[in-house]
């Protein structure tokens, strides 16, 4: 369908033969008196026509006002150059279309060398040959399909390129191999996962310290439950961390959009150490409340530096889990004996709630945080949000600037911490070096030792 201003300027031309602008008045002047008559005659066709000359009579109508003459007075004509331009089409803009261009060779980027290799895939460190910038590759294990692409891959694909978040690894673009046959999501590139820091520190993460990065995986956590994304696999292995003190939510290997109703969903998920107890006893529906207890998991595993429930099958996990938090019962957590493995293992009836003896160290506010990510009852978990509303990150110590945190050595770029050679003290039976001031004094023996004075 033609533009109306361009139907207006396209009648005025062609009414004037050139003359100028001052045949326009009169065919507008003409197809407003027959406006009504085509409308009752054709229906709905009048009304363009109408529209047309309406148009019309008021392009010249303004056109008489501005040069201060009357509606339908002659005017001088209007130069040659106005003529022909009034005479040009309007030109439209090229429709919108989305942008769609073919997937990049894997070749554009050097490999550097092999990070780790998971359930879903191979990381890789490599090197844009372009710009030099580092990134990660993860290779997708697709060897053993024989049903296409599959489902699992183009959920994390999808869901990484759908929840952008500044503490979501951010998803760059897709490569491919010349055959085909290797697709490589490429991935900005973060120096260390948590869970390998950790083990390596000396010592935990001081409290300022912990708050941070607690706010930091929530408001990630949040960010996905608002978009309606279920992470299904969140432990500290899954959380990267760069040397400026933030952390990425990554691998969304699991991770899938939900909706209401829920339909359909796989009961096996999340790793055995972070996953809750209504999966453990097998629930077969759930909500974003799974993501909660996991963070309540890796919050434990941050104050104390080690995982906080390592089970050895579901059976030992729901054992430590109890031992924790003491055995639930119908008052505790509503709708516990309709769970099925509630309804066939008989559990040790154990004391109820033994944070504090886990975490002597943790102020009270912390203490409450962690008891309402580790509830019992799915409804009554706390959510995200309301956790980051929460005192514990208001409360001094506060939060500590990511900027100060201290830097580690990347185990995934193989660096190495430089130690320091430091002296030991003499013992027994050492040999002092030559030219000691000592050399020519009678040793006396001890028990176990001897001195030289």
């Amino acid at each position: 369908m033609k533009s109306r201003w361009a139907d207006a300027g396209d009648s005025d031309a062609s009414d004037d033969g050139g003359r100028g602008p001052q045949g326009g008045g009169a065919r507008g002047d003409r197809a407003k008196a027959q406006a009504p008559r085509s409308k009752r005659r054709r229906g709905p066709s009048a009304d363009a026509g109408a529209s047309d000359g309406t148009a019309s009579d008021q392009a010249a109508h303004m056109g008489d006002v501005r040069d201060g003459s009357p509606a339908g007075t002659p005017e001088p004509a209007a130069s040659a150059a106005t003529a022909v331009a009034a005479a040009q089409p309007v030109q439209r803009p090229p429709p919108l279309v989305p942008f769609i261009r073919p997937c990049r060779s894997v070749d554009n980027y050097e490999k550097l060398n092999r990070i780790e290799e998971g359930s879903y895939g191979i990381v890789y460190r490599a090197r844009d040959r372009a710009t030099g910038e580092i990134v990660a590759l993860k290779k997708l294990k697709l060897q053993n399909e024989t049903n296409g692409f599959p489902v699992t891959t183009l959920r994390e694909i999808h869901t990484l390129l759908m929840a952008k978040h500044p503490h979501i690894v951010d998803v760059r673009e897709i490569v491919v191999t010349p055959s085909l046959s290797g697709i490589f999501i490429v991935m900005e590139y973060l120096d260390h996962d948590l869970k390998s820091l950790m083990e390596d520190m000396p010592s935990p993460f001081l409290l300022s310290e912990i708050k941070t990065l607690m706010h930091q995986l929530l408001s990630a956590v949040a960010s996905l439950h608002r978009n309606w994304i279920i992470h299904r696999d969140l432990k500290t292995s899954n959380l990267l961390m760069n040397n400026r003190g933030r952390i990425k939510v990554a691998d969304f290997g699991l991770a899938r959009r939900y909706g209401s109703p829920l339909g359909p969903i796989t009961q096996l998920v999340v790793t055995l150490w972070y996953r809750a107890p209504e999966l453990l006893l097998g629930a077969t529906t759930y909500t974003t409340a799974i993501d909660m207890w996991s963070v309540g998991c890796i919050f434990g595993e941050l104050v104390n530096k080690e995982p906080l429930l390592p089970g050895r099958g579901e059976l030992d996990q729901l054992s430590r889990i109890f031992k924790l938090l003491g055995t639930p019962s119908e008052a505790t957590w509503p709708g516990f004996m309709d769970l099925p493995l509630a309804k066939t293992v008989h559990f040790k009836q154990l004391p109820a709630n033994n944070l504090r003896t886990t975490f002597p160290y943790l102020p009270e506010d912390g203490l409450d945080l962690m008891a309402k990510l580790l509830t019992y009852d799915p409804q009554q978990r706390i959510t995200a949000e309301e956790a980051l509303r929460h005192p514990f990150f208001t409360n001094n110590p506060l939060p500590k600037n990511p900027d100060l945190f201290p830097s580690f050595p990347s185990k995934a770029a193989g660096e190495r911490r430089h130690k320091i050679p430091v002296p030991e003290a003499p013992h027994a039976h050492q040999d002092l070096p030559a030219g000691s001031l000592f050399d020519n004094q009678p040793a006396e023996n001890g028990a176990g030792f001897r001195l030289r004075v």
